[in-house]
């Protein structure tokens, strides 16, 4: 089958690779039929994450058919469409138990590498390093699924792909995002980074019941679709000082809580600190640029609290601790336990509360994938979200 594999940092090519099998009582087999590239890609893209290897398939965005089932998967016929959520889960441990599905103690097999960098692994996620598992991802043909009576999600014939392809990941990590801000109903939230996370926690911040999103970036295009498809107030951090800036549109106070959507290769408007970090993080005496973050836990009202939802992989400088500790603040962070989110954001699609599609701005085949990376990585023609068609 043909996949999309990663050869090296900024490296990518198409090949031939081996089709999946059945390997586990719990596994079944999908043909893939859309596939999406996702800002954490890039992560991998430009080789901040480790144990990447030649040849690795990426991609932990996909949905598509079932074409095979293994013995112990009663819940799936072949046939069944599914969307497949990127945390691997068992459903059996403790973790799973309590809905904490991307931290699975059962899905990673080289769990010990990941303790040895974060002090103890999450679950296994597709096409993402081999720290996190080693499992081949989904910008491919075919898609081994293991533990497929848990993760996958049938859905009817009668909604496209791009309206649920971004069950997978995204949409239910944004809503994530905004149901961490612990919203009641009337607050203010702000949004570090307009790309498609960014975009799709705006739009659950709302559906949360927050009565003003603002959206921080400075990529003219991402700012116009947080104004116009997302309701948010945009705020280009390249023309203002952030922290003053939401300062006066709040009262003075701050934003009740703030989600920062950006992760480890964040940009910061002055060149200095942003030189500073770049330079720290390429001799790899940090591994994350957290500008978004920094800004995020200073920008905060007392009290508030910050959503942690852009990727990191490792370790940060600079991080102001005292902010965090003596202004009351909560920090909350983690990768989407999409299980447990699925089926609700299904049925909100389904009743036309929302519809994630609108953060899709470019569709490729599955052959085009790394003409979709650079174009993605370079944010030509306004890109902001590549669906890969097979």
């Amino acid at each position: 089958m043909k996949a999309n594999c990663w050869q090296g940092r900024e490296s990518l090519a198409v090949r031939e690779v081996p089709d999946p099998k059945i390997m586990n009582a719990r596994d079944a087999v999908v043909r893939v039929t859309s596939s999406a590239i996702c800002g954490s890609d890039l992560h991998l893209f430009h080789g901040y994450i480790p144990t990447m290897k030649k040849g690795d398939v990426l991609g932990h965005e996909f949905m598509g058919e079932v074409v095979e089932v293994g013995p112990e998967v009663h819940n799936l016929r072949i046939g069944d469409r599914v969307v497949v959520p990127f945390p691997i889960a068992c459903g059996n441990c403790a973790a799973c138990q309590s809905g904490l599905y991307s931290v699975c103690e059962n899905s990673n097999p080289n769990a010990g590498i990941a303790e040895r960098l974060l002090g103890h692994a999450p679950g296994g996620i597709y096409g993402y390093s081999h720290m996190l598992g080693g499992y081949a991802g989904g910008q491919a043909e075919y898609a081994r699924v293991p533990f497929a009576d848990i993760g996958p999600i049938k859905v009817e014939d009668d909604l496209p792909d791009e309206k649920v392809l971004l069950l997978s990941d995204i949409f239910p990590t944004g809503y994530m995002g905004a149901e961490m801000c612990g919203i009641s109903g009337g607050e203010i939230i702000a949004v570090w980074g307009a790309g498609a996370v960014g975009q799709l926690a705006m739009r659950s911040a709302y559906l949360l019941g927050a009565e003003r999103v603002i959206a921080i970036d400075r990529i003219p295009y991402r700012l116009r679709m947080a104004q116009e498809r997302a309701g948010a107030e945009p705020l280009n951090y390249e023309e203002v000082d952030v922290i003053e800036a939401l300062r006066e549109m709040t009262g003075g106070r701050g934003p009740d809580a703030c989600i920062d959507a950006v992760g480890m290769e964040g940009h910061h408007s002055s060149a200095v600190l942003h030189g500073y970090d770049r330079a720290k993080q390429s001799l790899r005496l940090e591994t994350d640029r957290p500008h978004a973050l920094r800004e995020a836990i200073m920008s905060c009202r007392n009290g508030g609290t910050v959503s942690i939802i852009g990727g990191y992989g490792g370790f940060v400088d600079k991080f102001p601790i005292g902010s965090l500790m003596n202004r009351s603040l909560t920090l909350r962070a983690g990768q989407c336990h999409v299980q447990r989110y699925s089926r609700m954001l299904l049925d909100r699609i389904r009743r036309g509360e929302i519809d994630p599609s609108f953060v899709i701005t470019h569709r490729l085949r599955l052959e085009d994938a790394p003409i979709g990376y650079e174009m993605f990585r370079q944010k030509q023609d306004d890109c902001t979200k590549v669906v890969l068609k097979l």
